[in-house]
């Protein structure tokens, strides 16, 4: 983090029995990917949300990786992913040998839009990958719906969203499978590390060959599929176990850090990611749009000024040299993309700080013509094509 940044977008919040349960891997010696609490937080997680089978790997990208794997996506099939999304779910299709097909968002809870998934389905798609982005759910009863209606695999992307829930369920418990990431900029953090979710014995049985080299469970060292090396520490699991511990406190308060932003806010021009009816945002990041991509850039400049970290939203997939071969117009994932700011938004951050923050924020964007208003009104809206 740079020196002169007072406020960062994000920390981790240690404040419960993380360093009591390391030093008990450091006695013990169990520091690798064996040791007592690698089980204990794949329990306590599954508990937690409500699925039968948690497995723990290293990072919340090879969670995507061996979830897709386990699911025999490969070579010739293809995956619906929103292009407005952090980029780890695209290349894991990639990784499997697939085609990603990009789909655009909706413009008021920026999730991947079902209306364009269903145009984007052909005799091809093998699956589809819902990312519940910066902690809200996706649209998951026409996503499963469609899913059902095709014959196809639902993902869940849930790298953002733990605590999020759909109608009064964990996201997590909709598809097929689903997975998580603890990166150390997320609700509850392992520093790296992940978690693959499911209901299917099968499908939990695939993830924990495939995760662990393709060791056989019928012959010591005999290895009868090709695996991969993605498990979790003992070290990692001991400091998720204490995170998971204090979730509700965490999620608690990221939730007022949202309203108080909310609030602060309220009659600038500034739009906040909207929270759809029967679902419960976990607010993993806040942000706002600003009118234009030129606003957008003077105020980080501004709060960079200050002190205070922000980044931009996800550019969107498609428009990366590496995926843009095909020409392709999303619009509202690219004004979404173009005009997005991530707030300050960890959960030891201090109503004070909002304050300053949002005074900081309000005095700049007073100065944005009316003109770039009037824009930002009719761009929100944009239809895909």
């Amino acid at each position: 983090m740079s020196q002169n940044i007072r406020i960062p977008v994000y920390q981790p919040w240690l404040c419960g029995n993380e360093e009591r349960y390391v030093l008990d891997c450091l006695r013990s010696n169990w520091i690798s990917s064996k040791g007592p609490y690698i089980a204990a937080f794949e329990e306590r997680f599954a508990t937690t949300i409500g699925v039968r089978h948690a497995i723990s790997v290293c990072n919340g990208t090879v969670a995507l990786h061996v979830a897709l794997a386990a699911l025999g996506i490969g070579s010739g099939d293809e995956v619906i992913v929103p292009t407005f999304t952090y980029i780890a779910p695209v290349n894991a299709i990639v990784y499997c040998g697939a085609t990603p097909v990009f789909v655009d968002s909706e413009p008021r809870t920026w999730q991947l839009d079902p209306n364009d998934v269903y145009r984007r389905i052909t005799p091809r798609t093998k699956a589809i990958v819902a990312v519940h982005l910066y902690g809200h759910p996706a649209e998951m009863n026409a996503l499963s719906s469609l899913a059902r209606e095709h014959g196809l695999f639902l993902i869940e992307d849930c790298a953002e969203a733990f605590g999020a829930r759909y109608h009064g369920k964990h996201v997590g418990t909709f598809g097929d499978i689903a997975t998580f990431s603890f990166y150390g900029n997320k609700t509850i953090t392992t520093g790296e590390g992940g978690m693959v979710v499911t209901n299917d014995d099968m499908l939990a049985e695939r993830v924990h060959r495939l995760k662990g080299q393709g060791l056989a469970p019928y012959r010591e060292y005999w290895h009868d599929i090709v695996g991969y090396n993605y498990r979790m520490t003992n070290i990692a699991a001991a400091i998720g176990l204490a995170q998971l511990e204090n979730a509700e406190r965490f999620l608690h308060r990221k939730r007022a850090i949202a309203k108080l932003y909310q609030h602060l806010l309220a009659g600038t021009v500034l739009e906040f990611q909207q929270e759809a009816p029967d679902t419960e945002h976990a607010w993993w990041m806040v942000s706002v749009l600003t009118p234009t991509a030129h606003d957008r850039d003077a105020l980080r400049t501004e709060l960079r000024r200050a002190g205070i970290e922000t980044r931009p939203t996800f550019y969107p997939v498609h428009t990366m040299p590496m995926y843009s071969q095909r020409y392709e117009r999303h619009r509202t994932a690219e004004s979404l993309g173009l005009r997005g700011i991530n707030l300050p938004s960890y959960p030891a951050l201090t109503d004070d700080q909002i304050e300053e923050i949002c005074h900081i924020i309000t005095k700049a964007v007073e100065r944005i013509p009316r003109e770039h208003h009037q824009h930002h009104c009719s761009s929100t809206l944009a239809p895909t094509q």
